[in-house]
């Protein structure tokens, strides 16, 4: 076989990122001087990196992959060197290899080079920092660890903090698992203060608040006092619901630390979770003098002012926050809802309108506009704004369909609203959401016969659809005496939704209907235990009084009344079944 003898190997270096790369400390803390275990390593001049002979293909191949990934093509030659080390065998090319592999983000590739590298060194440490970062990245914890032992073993530095920053999403009983080795390792390394504290990270994660407060206290105590140990303190007092303590510390550590923009920011939050608005102000107005053009501490600003209804200070802060380009929608949002407080509709209905339909406060924001232009006598506007930003999009114009008639009808205009979702339904006659809408309007006006086409209808399209089911059902109850076709439908609507409380109690009023009191007193309680709605306490009332059970009704109408005093149905069932009833 034909070899070309080579001392050294000139290449083209076209990624300078290494093979692995330091993470930085979870942002829930900050960094803090290392422990002599940890400490940096002092560099020494690199050592002159000697190549084995090559075939004459291999140094092709090898050309070829820096020419190809020079040219973009590095997938093509990430996968190529991977391959060559693979065969070779050669360190140099493990580290070029590595370096791609490094550059494209191939962890798969990054560990098979590493396990490759540590068979031919096994005494390197390179190969074990590669192998504990990327086995961290696939999840495989307890492995990364004890490579991470290796490197603590070989007097090698290791940020063990970063391993919380990948841990949030995995089970307890992983979690368990890796705590179980940290706390392992330890004891072989007790002078490592990022292993100590990554093991404090994870007894918190786990939800193990006292046994992280005592590996707090053991940590403070060989290390003092820190920033990132009060975070972390709080964090754990208030898991151990003990939030005055939790504040007492966070309130400590802005005086202790006056310039740490999460400490502070950590206090307002709890200030806010305890609806102490007016501290928490003061702290975001301080975070917010820190950094000036943290967004998103002002639009926190916003939102205080909002609440605690300071108007023209939150105005001022979206119209800035808005300005700069930031959450757009949510500035939009809330300048709306401020015109509207200000009783200027026009300039609500403008920033309403400006919400886009990908945030999460669209339809809100729609259904807002759509009733502010009816309230304003601008129907047809609302009408053409239903249609323009709806956009040919069919569910989209059918919900926005759906607001405009309900505002339509809250506005009195019930024979327009009909109108809107009867062309709607003509144009869209399978969107169900449609003729659903339009069935209730019929309800509203007394034109049962129509309401009861519109359902049919919808069940036609959608068997399953147990909310129509359910309705059609219950409407057969109340104005009519076609109970067992009423039963007939809820039984379908209960065995699509069992757990829907609307739906058991219908179930149990269809069997009251039928004079099975027994039957529909076990549903109705049911109901009532889960949705104490005034309507299902006259039901359960009145189940409760037809068997005889008289004090028991009446100790829960007074109930439900105290509850909700003004109910129309719940006030009819009373005065009718004890009107004249002297026992």
């Amino acid at each position: 076989m034909n070899k070309f003898s080579r001392s050294t190997l000139v290449i083209a270096i076209l990624v300078s990122l290494a093979a692995c790369q330091s993470v930085q400390p979870p942002a829930n803390v900050e960094p803090e001087a290392p422990t002599p275990a940890d400490a940096p390593q002092q560099s020494s001049a690199p050592e002159p990196v000697v190549y084995r002979n090559f075939t004459k293909d291999e140094l092709s191949r090898t050309l070829i992959n820096e020419m190809g990934a020079h040219r973009g093509y590095l997938l093509d030659s990430t996968t190529d060197y991977v391959a060559l080390a693979k065969e070779t065998r050669d360190i140099a090319i493990i580290r070029r290899a590595s370096q791609f592999a490094a550059a494209l983000g191939d962890t798969d590739s990054l560990i098979t080079l590493g396990e490759l590298w540590l068979e031919e060194e096994p005494d390197s440490l390179e190969p074990h920092i590669t192998l504990s970062y990327q086995l961290m990245e696939t999840g495989r914890f307890v492995e990364a660890v004890d490579h991470m032992r290796e490197i603590l073993r070989q007097g090698g530095r290791i940020d063990f903090s970063t391993i919380a920053t990948r841990t949030e999403r995995i089970t307890t009983e992983q979690r368990s698992d890796l705590i179980a080795h940290l706390a392992n390792l330890r004891e072989e390394f007790p002078n490592s203060r990022s292993l100590h504290y990554s093991l404090i990270q994870l007894l918190e994660q786990n939800e193990q608040a006292s046994e992280a407060m005592s590996q707090l206290n053991l940590y403070r105590a060989e290390y003092g006092p820190s920033a990132r140990s009060s975070l972390i303190e709080a964090q754990l007092l208030l898991k151990l619901s003990q939030t005055d303590q939790a504040l007492a510390v966070l309130r400590k550590g802005i005086i202790d630390y006056p310039e740490h923009q999460l400490m502070r920011f950590n206090y307002a939050r709890v200030l806010v979770q305890t609806e102490n608005l007016v501290e928490a102000r003061k702290q975001f107005t301080e975070l917010s003098a820190m950094a000036p053009d943290d967004y998103e501490t002002l639009y926190s600003l916003a939102l205080l002012d909002l609440e605690l209804n300071d108007i023209a200070s939150a105005k001022s802060i979206l119209e800035r926050v808005l300005a700069a380009g930031y959450r757009t929608n949510d500035a939009h949002y809330y300048l709306a809802y401020i015109s509207e407080q200000e009783g200027n509709d026009a300039e609500a209905i403008r920033h309403f309108q400006q919400v886009r339909s990908d945030a999460n406060n669209f339809v809100n924001a729609q259904r807002q506009a759509i009733n502010l232009l009816i309230k304003n006598n601008r129907a047809a506007d609302a009408h053409n704004w239903v249609l323009q930003s709806s956009n040919g999009n069919p569910r989209l114009q059918a919900l926005l369909t759906t607001i405009e008639a309900d505002a339509l009808e809250s506005a009195g205009q019930s024979e327009l609203a009909l109108s809107v979702l009867s062309n709607a339904i003509e144009k869209y006659p399978s969107e169900t959401e449609l003729l659903f809408a339009r069935a209730l309007i019929h309800e509203r006006i007394g034109d049962m016969t129509s309401q009861e086409t519109d359902l049919r209808t919808i069940i036609e399209l959608a068997p399953e659809d147990s909310r129509a089911l359910n309705h059609l059902g219950y409407t057969l109850l109340i104005s009519s005496e076609r109970y067992e076709e009423a039963l007939a439908l809820i039984e379908r609507a209960i065995a699509v939704s069992p757990d829907d409380p609307a739906i058991i109690d219908s179930l149990g009023w269809a069997l009251f209907k039928l004079g099975r009191y027994d039957e529909a007193l076990a549903h109705l309680q049911r109901a009532y235990a889960d949705f104490r709605d005034a309507e299902v306490a006259a039901h359960l009332g009145e189940t409760l009084w037809m068997m005889g059970r008289r004090e028991a009704a009446t100790q829960l109408w007074n109930e439900a009344l105290s509850e909700t005093p003004d109910s129309p149905i719940l006030l009819e069932a009373v005065s009718r079944l004890t009107e004249g009833a002297g026992s």
